[in-house]
C-alpha cells in the first residue's frame, strides 16, 4: 500500500491504484491468481444467489474434481477469516472449482466463458474482476479502502506490459471499477489521477505543487 491515500466519496484509494502501471499478461501468468492464495474468490453477498443460478450453465464446462467439491460444499462456502468465498481444489494449490485450463494451460474463469459466450449475463465475482485491486469494508464506520495487491511474482509481467503500453492499472480495470462504484465514482477516480500525477511530476521536476 502506498503512503499516501485519496478520497472519492468516502473511499480510500492508496496512491498505487492511480500509479501503478498494470495490464494482465495471461500468456506471461497463466491465470495463476485462480489458484495461489489462502482460500477461493471472496464473493459479496449478492453473488451468491448468481453463483447458485449460473452454475447449472457452467456445469458441463468443470472438472469432475471441481463438480465433486460443489456437490460436498455447496456453490459457495464461508471461510472465517474471508468470508463468502468460491469452494477450492484442496489438492491443486486451492485452484478455484470454477477455474478451467485450455489447451495453452491458462486458467479460465467457467462463468467468463459463459458470458462471452452469451449464455450468462453475469461475468464473474466483483473480486477477480477487480484484481489486483482489493476492497476492504471499513470497521466501525471508517471508510472502505481500495488497495493495489498484486502477487509479486505472477503480476510481474502485468507491470511489464503496462508500462510497455502506458496504461494505468485504474484505466485497465476500468470495466471493473464501474462496475463495483458506478461510472461517476470512475470519472472521479480518473480526475484525482489526474491531478495526483501532475503534482508527481511537478514535484519530481522541482516545481512548487
Amino acid at each position: 500500500m502506498g503512503f499516501c491515500m485519496l478520497i472519492i466519496d468516502n473511499i480510500l484509494v492508496s496512491e498505487e491504484v492511480v500509479q501503478q502501471k498494470f495490464v494482465c499478461d495471461l500468456a506471461a501468468c497463466r491465470g495463476a491468481c485462480c489458484e495461489e492464495g489462502d482460500a477461493g474468490a471472496p464473493l459479496e453477498d449478492e453473488e451468491l444467489p448468481l453463483i447458485a443460478t449460473y452454475y447449472k450453465t457452467v456445469k458441463p464446462l468443470l472438472s469432475e474434481s471441481s463438480i465433486k467439491v460443489i456437490k460436498e460444499k455447496g456453490t459457495a462456502l464461508y471461510h472465517e477469516e474471508f468470508g463468502w468465498v468460491t469452494p477450492t481444489l484442496p489438492d491443486d494449490r486451492e485452484l478455484c472449482v470454477y477455474a478451467l485450463r485450455n489447451l495453452s494451460g491458462v486458467i479460465e474463469c467457467a462463468f467468463e466463458k459463459a458470458y462471452y459466450s452469451g449464455l450468462i449475463p453475469w461475468k464473474k465475482p466483483l473480486s477477480c474482476h477487480l484484481f489486483p485491486i482489493i476492497v476492504e469494508k471499513g470497521k466501525s464506520g471508517l471508510p472502505d479502502r481500495m488497495n493495489y495487491e498484486p502477487r509479486e511474482k505472477i503480476c510481474r509481467p502485468a507491470c511489464s506490459s503496462g508500462k510497455k503500453q502506458n496504461i494505468f492499472l485504474f484505466e485497465f480495470l476500468k470495466e471493473a471499477i464501474i462496475r463495483k462504484f458506478g461510472k461517476e465514482f470512475y470519472d472521479a477516480l480518473k480526475e484525482a489521477a489526474g491531478r495526483f500525477m501532475k503534482n508527481e511530476n511537478a514535484k519530481y521536476e522541482g516545481n512548487p505543487t
